[in-house]
């Protein structure tokens, strides 16, 4: 089994895509008008209109009302990425801090409300993440 990627299903796509390839730098692909997908390494964030939930099970999904998944991506410098996404954001949940467990976080809501973490392992509690990480990325 592979983990491939985390589906938001959104009212509107084009907002959704636009916001997480200015916040990642990663362009998205589009399949259709109702889907794009902003691939990463190890990962994909798929994002779908509406449309495409009566595919799988109407009314299995609806937008902008996720109050318990955070989607998390792993950067070199959270405080750049704070820095570039200023001005951007409209919601900083969290400015860049660091927690408990040696990550710095930095944590907002994209234009739905989905809550989203950029996070920099940054102290030698996080050595063995920083060499999961690094070894992710390894081909």
């Amino acid at each position: 089994m592979d983990f491939v990627s985390i589906r938001i299903i959104t009212g509107d796509v084009a907002r959704l895509v636009d916001f997480y390839e200015r916040a990642t730098g990663v362009g998205a692909n589009w399949a259709t008008e109702d889907f794009a997908e902003l691939r990463t390494a190890s990962a994909a964030l798929a994002i779908a209109g509406t449309r495409t939930v009566p595919l799988f099970a109407p009314g299995a999904a609806r937008p902008a009302d996720n109050h318990s998944v955070i989607v998390e991506f792993l950067v070199d410098d959270v405080d750049r990425v704070h820095r570039n996404l200023s001005g951007f954001v409209e919601e900083f949940v969290q400015a860049p801090t660091t927690m408990p467990w040696g990550n710095r976080s930095l944590l907002l809501r994209d234009p739905d409300g989905n809550l989203v973490n950029f996070f920099t392992p940054v102290t030698p509690v996080t050595s063995a993440a920083v060499a999961k990480f690094a070894a992710r990325a390894t081909p």
